[in-house]
């Protein structure tokens, strides 16, 4: 298409010139359409998250519903859903050079429709098997790796000065996913939203709750429409990622994307690689019980096997792929890119591994008494005066969400690693108060009176996870080229995303072992090793990237 006109730039065309660093060019027409495709990819990024997380919500009500599966089984399905979705970033850090944004974005997001009217379907009766809700828990992970193309696309169409706020305005409203999810799902559920074609209701066993209160035993209740409601904003985002959003074709972004169809192939045959390695990984961490191999592979040799491989089988993928991938794969080339990884885990991958544990962390720990048995201690008692994990669950990650936008602000004007610093701090604090009180709640028949500590503090946690998600978006802007800021804004979240599987899964295996407070502890010492590494490479007077 001809570098002239105002053609290039209404959505759905692809764009051949694109220069935000031009102050002429931004103005006049950079500007404009860099928002229009910002806030499609907002709402879209937002409904990712939601179906990648839903499983956090569903494994409660199930509990409440009485489906026939073990606690850790119910554990094993967010775990399943993170791990996919963060080995899914890994291929989705590439796709926007390869395939372009507009065709990315319209793609992934019509795909998230496949696990939400799978759910809806599948949770329509508690004789559905185990490796049904496995299956579309590994599905969901499709909204998980959604994070790294849409941060990468809209790296591209904002000048570095901007792209504090642009970013964090991404990823923190795309973020409110798991804030919508865990306010609009249990609200969806208590009514037959979409009448005869929705489904028949079940019966609570246990007390629910919503946003606006509690909802007592017996209570009917359509929980299949934690699935199908997404598909109300599912389609019609996918029809405006389609006619509003843009392909940038330039030679620094994505100048030899293919026809749309090519694009879509190249899309699909890079997520089979990631689900292929990501079911080998859980294959080798599930218990047999759970078709799995039984092995007892640890968990961190597992995710350094999923990586690696998946990294690996990117790299052989013949012609323009193998080439383009090539050049990208140099980001691993620069040391930044695994501090970077390491920084940004501590933010992104807390915030997202606690939005997905915290609402059956919230059942688990207080909704049972805890009560001495014969000298033994016993879990397994419902606690009436428990809270509900429904209506409390959606405040940590709103905040973590809604304060995100305001961490790359702060960042654009004082140094996103000075920023980062003080959030690490915090988040240690708060780290160990909440272990202390997991540990006093855990050993107690009132569990219910260490609750506002606890939740006071998981939302001070949550909110230094939202600030340091937008300041290390800062440093990473200003520490690498413009070539090299997508891609490794991209990989960045994949590493950091395995959160979503590795918190669940440590927080679930000490809640068995009876001391939940040892996760905490373990992930406070994880959160010192990272302020110590982000003083080294970027607060230091002498260092290499000294408080860009």
């Amino acid at each position: 298409m001809a570098d002239s006109g105002k053609e290039r730039y209404k959505g759905g065309v692809d764009i051949q010139r694109w220069d935000p660093e031009d102050d002429n060019f931004w103005q006049q027409q950079g500007k404009q359409v860099a928002n229009r495709n910002l806030w499609i990819s907002i709402p879209s990024l937002l409904c990712g998250f939601a179906v990648w997380l839903y499983w956090g919500v569903i494994t409660v009500q199930m509990l409440n519903l009485g489906f026939p599966f073990a606690k850790s089984d119910l554990f094993s399905l967010m775990a399943i859903a993170g791990l996919t979705g963060a080995t899914l970033r890994i291929p989705s850090s590439f796709f926007i050079r390869l395939a372009g944004g507009r065709n990315t974005i319209f793609l992934t997001t019509a795909l998230l429709m496949v696990p939400a009217f799978g759910a809806g379907i599948a949770l329509q009766s508690q004789d559905t098997p185990l490796w049904v809700f496995q299956l579309l828990a590994l599905l969901s992970g499709i909204g998980g790796g959604n994070f790294a193309s849409s941060m990468s696309n809209i790296s591209f169409f904002f000048p570095k000065k901007q792209q504090g706020l642009a970013l964090g305005l991404n990823a923190g409203l795309g973020n409110f996913g798991v804030t919508s999810m865990q306010i609009l799902v249990p609200l969806a559920m208590t009514f037959g939203l979409f009448g005869v074609m929705g489904g028949d209701s079940m019966t609570l066993q246990n007390t629910s709750g919503t946003l606006i209160g509690k909802i007592p035993a017996g209570t009917e209740t359509y929980i299949q429409n934690a699935g199908f409601v997404w598909l109300l904003a599912l389609v019609p985002l996918a029809f405006f990622s389609w006619f509003g959003m843009n392909n940038i074709r330039s030679a620094d972004v994505s100048p030899k994307i293919p026809n749309p169809l090519g694009s879509f192939s190249t899309i699909i045959f890079m997520l089979l690689i990631g689900f292929m390695t990501a079911i080998f990984g859980l294959w080798l961490l599930l218990p047999e019980a759970a078709n799995g191999s039984g092995f007892g592979v640890p968990k961190e040799l597992v995710l350094l096997l999923v990586v690696a491989s998946t990294v690996l089988l990117l790299k052989l993928i013949p012609g323009q792929v193998k080439a383009n991938l090539s050049r990208q794969y140099e980001i691993f080339d620069n040391r930044h890119t695994w501090v970077m990884s390491v920084i940004y885990t501590m933010t992104f991958g807390s915030f997202i591994g606690f939005a997905a544990s915290f609402p059956l962390a919230i059942k688990v720990i207080f909704g049972y008494q805890h009560l001495l048995v014969d000298g033994v201690l016993t879990h397994n008692t419902i606690n009436p005066n428990g809270p509900s994990a429904l209506m409390y669950a959606w405040m940590g990650p709103f905040i973590g969400a809604l304060i995100r936008p305001l961490g790359g602000w702060i960042s654009d004007k004082f140094g996103g690693a000075l920023v980062t610093q003080i959030c690490s701090l915090l988040m240690i604090v708060c780290a160990l108060g909440v272990a202390y009180y997991m540990k006093a709640a855990y050993n107690s028949a009132t569990p219910e009176a260490f609750f506002v500590p606890f939740f006071i503090l998981f939302l001070l946690l949550f909110a230094a996870t939202g600030i340091g998600n937008g300041s290390t978006f800062r440093t990473i802007a200003m520490v690498f080229s413009k070539e090299q800021t997508g891609p490794v804004l991209g990989w960045t979240s994949a590493i950091a995303a395995y959160g979503a599987f590795y918190i669940p899964k440590v927080l679930g295996e000490q809640i068995k072992a009876a001391a939940p407070e040892v996760a905490l502890i373990g992930f406070a010492v994880f959160y010192a090793l990272c302020m110590l590494i982000n003083w080294w490479f970027y607060l230091r007077k002498d260092g290499e990237f000294y408080n860009p």
